[in-house]
């Protein structure tokens, strides 16, 4: 019941947050909104204010922002009113789709800031080999300990789990061009790293055992970097996802979510108090919240992105796609979306006997 009620309020959060962003880009741009729901399914509770309607829905795993005019659906008769989704000016309407992704991204740091003044109970490492791991890669190539890795093969490392998440989906073998700060001055080494057999990855061969905890206005800059992690986290594993090197079981949906990640978070975190909890489940909304704006920035018929594409063709072209032949576009992309989510149910389903 505990890890339910979690799951509740972390997607209703993150759900929330999307929608309203939506919401409130639509009503600044005089788009009628027809109904602001928060889950799926029957209706459980629904109000009418003005002229849109508010709805608590069954099912805890997704929301809607439903706009009159939107797919050539929940139109008035006759032409598109005023309140149109379709009348809108095109920079406007492209606003209002971005905006749910952006007020996700926008919450994801507003956790991670809340997250950095429990610093003392977050583990936040700078990107410092504390310790130069004697016959590895690095130390092979001279590194010493405290030695502040600054970028690999050109990528920038702002904390240290970017190094271990580098390595893990980035790293495709060879020599590694690692560019970094002794006493002020920069250096730059060519690694060759070791594949260690116990955790299935390359290893640069540092380790860090040092945690800082940010003062001020620090605070802003440890956010941003702790939300930049997630973002990057989230889109390296879609990337390994489309190549294949991410099993059936490493992917879940709501109920695996619930179940595999929340359930078992809140059993390993409650043991270290009521703080140690909190936080944990701040970090999955923080997480989920990202995902989801990323996700819905994929130019994929029926999400956010999708939409975005046609309106960007607008643009282009001066002219819309007729709403028809765009609806009827977005309404496969839903039955596609159906489909995928039986699927990810019963894998779920699998992932958690399997467990």
């Amino acid at each position: 019941m505990v890890t339910l009620l979690w799951f509740i309020l972390i997607f209703g959060v993150v759900v929330i947050a999307h929608e309203f962003g939506h919401f409130l880009l639509a009503k600044a741009n005089g788009i009628h909104v027809v109904e602001f729901s928060v889950g799926m399914g029957p209706n459980l509770i629904s109000v009418k204010k003005g002229d849109t309607k508010y709805s608590l829905k069954l099912f805890p795993i997704g929301g809607a922002c439903m706009f009159e005019g939107e797919d050539g659906l929940a139109e008035k008769e006759g032409e598109p009113g005023e309140g149109s989704f379709l009348k809108a000016p095109v920079w406007g309407r492209i606003s209002t789709v971005v905006a749910g992704p952006f007020f996700n991204f926008l919450l994801a740091f507003v956790i991670a800031f809340i997250m950095v003044n429990m610093s003392d109970e977050i583990a936040i490492r700078d990107p410092v080999a504390t310790q130069v791991v004697e016959g590895g890669g690095a130390a092979a190539a001279g590194l010493q300990d405290g030695d502040r890795i600054l970028s690999l093969n050109g990528e920038k490392m702002c904390l240290y789990q970017e190094i271990s998440l580098y390595m893990m989906a980035s790293y495709r073998g060879g020599d590694l061009t690692v560019v970094y700060e002794r006493e002020g001055k920069r250096h730059t080494a060519t690694v060759t790293p070791q594949y260690d057999e116990a955790s299935g990855i390359y290893m640069l061969g540092v380790a860090n055992g040092e945690f800082i905890e940010p003062k001020g206005l620090q605070k802003l800059k440890y956010a941003w970097y702790e939300m930049r992690y997630s973002v990057k986290a989230t889109y390296k594993s879609l990337g390994m996802l489309f190549t294949g090197r991410v099993s059936r079981q490493d992917v879940a949906g709501p109920v695996g979510i619930a179940v595999n990640v929340v359930g078992k978070t809140y059993e390993q975190a409650k043991d270290y108090g009521w703080k140690s909890v909190v936080l944990s489940m701040l970090n999955i909304t923080l997480m989920l919240s990202v995902n989801l704006g990323i996700l819905n920035l994929l130019p994929i018929p029926a999400l956010d992105g999708g939409r975005l594409v046609f309106l960007l063709v607008e643009v282009v072209r001066g002219k819309p796609v007729p709403p028809e032949k765009e609806g009827m576009v977005h309404f496969v992309g839903m039955m596609f979306f159906m489909v995928l989510m039986v699927l990810i149910f019963f894998n779920d389903i699998i992932n958690i006997f399997h467990h």
